[in-house]
Parts: C-alpha cells; sequence; structure tokens
C-alpha cells in the first residue's frame, strides 16, 4: 500500500501537451480551453492543488468533463511532471522516479492491452519485457496464478483470445487483471467502464469495488459518473476548472457542500437539479441576509395544500413520475423562482394547482463568492 500526497501542485499544458497522439494516457477531453495569455495558445492549469490519499482507501475523483481529472492520475503516475510542487509517495518524492519504478497498476479509458498479444501474455506482459531469471520466471507465475484464482471464470476463458476478438467488458477483464498481476502499491484507474453498455458496467463496479476491498491497494478512479462515484469511493474528491473545490465521503459532501457548484453537481436524483437556488433579495424578510443565496435539496422541500408557519405559495407547473424511486419530481414556481420538490408518488399534483411550499432545511451561500456561510438545521 501507499500513501499519497500532492502538495501544492501546479501545471500548465498547452493545447498540444493536452492530445499528442499515440502518448498512452493522453486526453482531449481532458482540459477545458482557457483564455489565452502571451501569445501562447490555448492553456489549461492545475492550480495549487493539495490532496492526500489514505493507505487502502478508494479516493473517487469527480467532475465535469475538462476539468482536470485525467490530468491529475497522470501527474500521480509520473507520466507527466508538475511545473511546482511536489508528489510524494509515503512521503517521498518522487519527481525522479519513473513510471515505470512506482508499483502502480494503470486502467486506462481504452485498455491499452497490445492489440497482437494473447490475453494471457497482455496479463503478463510487466514480466515480459524484463530479463528472464528462474528467480523472475517463479515470481511471475506465482502472481499470474493469484489473478487467475482471484478473477476466476471472469478471466479464464478469455486467455487465448487477442484483443481484437474481445468485447468492451471482455477487454476490461484483462486490463484489470494486468492490473492485479504487477501487484501494485497503487492503482490508477481513468474511466474503465465508460465503453460498456449499461448492464455491464452495474455487473463490473460491483465485481471493481468487492476486488478492491479484497486488496485493500490504494487506489485513485476517475470519473464523471456520480452513481459509479457512490458505489465505489471511501471517499470523493470534487474537482472543477482545474482545482479541489472539497474532499469527503459522498454524505459529507452532499449535506454540506462547500460552496455553490458543489451544492449544484452532486446529485442523487434524476430528472430534477441536485439543488434549489433562490436569491434571497426576492424572498422579503426571512432568517436571512439579503446578500446570500438560499439552496434547498428537492427532497427537503416539503409540499402541502394547506399553509403552514413561514410556508411560501407556489403553482405546480409540471410533474415528472418517477416509479423506479417511487417518487414524483415536482415543478413549481416561486414569485420569479422556479423550484423542484421531490415528493412520494402517492401524491397526485395537477398543472396549475396552488399549494404551499416549506424547507426542512436549507444552506445559505454568499453570493458573490459562492461559499457555503451556515445550514439550518446544521445537523
Amino acid at each position: 500500500m501507499a500513501r499519497i500526497d500532492l502538495v501544492d501542485v501546479g501545471k500548465t499544458l498547452t493545447e498540444r501537451e493536452r492530445w499528442v497522439p499515440g502518448v498512452v494516457g493522453a486526453s482531449r477531453s481532458d482540459a477545458m480551453p482557457a483564455p489565452r495569455s502571451g501569445g501562447g495558445g490555448l492553456r489549461f492549469s492545475l492550480q495549487h492543488v493539495n490532496l492526500r490519499i489514505h493507505n487502502g482507501e478508494t479516493l473517487v475523483i469527480l467532475g465535469p468533463s475538462g476539468c482536470g481529472k485525467t490530468t491529475l492520475l497522470r501527474l500521480i503516475a509520473g507520466l507527466i511532471a508538475p511545473d511546482s510542487g511536489e508528489v510524494r509517495y509515503d512521503d517521498v518524492n518522487v519527481k525522479d522516479v519513473p513510471p515505470g519504478e512506482r508499483r502502480i497498476g494503470m486502467v486506462f479509458q481504452n485498455y491499452a492491452l497490445y492489440p497482437h498479444l494473447t490475453s494471457r501474455t497482455n496479463v503478463l506482459s510487466y514480466f515480459l519485457f524484463k530479463k528472464k531469471t528462474p528467480e523472475w520466471n517463479a515470481m511471475a507465475k506465482a502472481k499470474y496464478e493469484r489473478t487467475s484464482e482471484l478473477m476466476g471464470v471472469e478471466l479464464a476463458h478469455l486467455l487465448d483470445r487477442k484483443p481484437t476478438t474481445l468485447s468492451g467488458g471482455e477487454k476490461q477483464r484483462v486490463a484489470v487483471g494486468r492490473c492485479i498481476t504487477r501487484d501494485p502499491a497503487l492503482f490508477l484507474l481513468d474511466e474503465p467502464f465508460s465503453n460498456l453498455d449499461q448492464a455491464l458496467r452495474e455487473k463490473y463496479r460491483l465485481n471493481l469495488k468487492l476486488l478492491l476491498r479484497q486488496f485493500n491497494i490504494t487506489t485513485v478512479y476517475v470519473t464523471h459518473d456520480h452513481y459509479e462515484a457512490l458505489i465505489l469511493a471511501d471517499r470523493l474528491a470534487i474537482m472543477d476548472s482545474g482545482r479541489i473545490e472539497q474532499v469527503g465521503t459522498y454524505e459529507e459532501i452532499y449535506d454540506r457542500p462547500s460552496n455553490v457548484f458543489v451544492a449544484g453537481f452532486l446529485n442523487r436524483h434524476v430528472g430534477a437539479p441536485a439543488i434549489n437556488f433562490i436569491d434571497a433579495r426576492g424572498m422579503g424578510g426571512g432568517p436571512w441576509p439579503a446578500s446570500t443565496r438560499i439552496g434547498v435539496r428537492p427532497e427537503d422541500v416539503h409540499v402541502s395544500r394547506v399553509e403552514g408557519k413561514d410556508s411560501m405559495r407556489a403553482i405546480v407547473t409540471g410533474t415528472v413520475n418517477l416509479p423506479m424511486l417511487n417518487a414524483t419530481i415536482l415543478s413549481l414556481r416561486v414569485g420569479e423562482h422556479e423550484v423542484h420538490a421531490k415528493a412520494p408518488s402517492g401524491d397526485a399534483h395537477t398543472v396549475g394547482e396552488q399549494v404551499w411550499l416549506a424547507a426542512a432545511r436549507y444552506h445559505l451561500f454568499d453570493r458573490k463568492s459562492g461559499k457555503r456561510l451556515r445550514t439550518h438545521p446544521e445537523s
């Protein structure tokens, strides 16, 4: 296992550096064009990144396309070097340690398998290019047998086939098998399920979760899929535009978002925004300063046909039934604002109906900086 620390890491990439055809780990979608500066062309920067990945944990880096997730993974792997700051493995700066000596097992989005080799040889590729000695051969055999034992029939029937004859899910199994065989101190996974259909994604997420729990190996997993992050993560790191916005468990971040971006990005609903934002200036008197924005999660908006204390008048403008959640998402108009609420499926509401809304829990965000000021109630 290994503990990984990124200490005030900075990296600026040009458009050419972000995408170099033929370079493993390069990703065009990894970085978003930033304003031009000094005639140097389009640039993207990771800015003052500080992050600790604990021994044995699975940290999922979650963020929108172009926020820098893959760039961060490549920095940890040593595929690119930081312009400033340090990447440390167990308190040791690995600036001069090449990627091949960092004991990393990496699974790329495109799996990066050797197309002319069988799956068996791909799984053993780490040993293929080393000088053959009896000791080395014995180690390769032992690790191969261990990998086959762990993955069982999921891998066994693929071993004599070449990657060109495999489906996306089968390639993924071979790539994970190769990763395990190396006996890494650190797993790095860059959206390995993005090419699979929904049924296979569900299956292999669970398989991977079981494997990671069994190995207890430090893992960094990159995705933009919220559901995937919820399943796999011990902790999340939310990224936006080259910055780490917040680190914590899913529950910690969802319940106490650090700012407006995090509150609006992390979503557990289908068919509704993650949170409703209402400008306090348009809400009249209340327990909030006029300089704030009020944020209320859809599940915290209570809808009633009877006016209550501190409730707000609203008009139903739309309904979406979600049978899989036994719920209905209501769209409502409150003054000039649109608000969404999650209601039980049995609560039938019609478009145009007048109702009353109350917030069981809400956040206050500074209107200028976007930072969360407080939450009511706090717990």
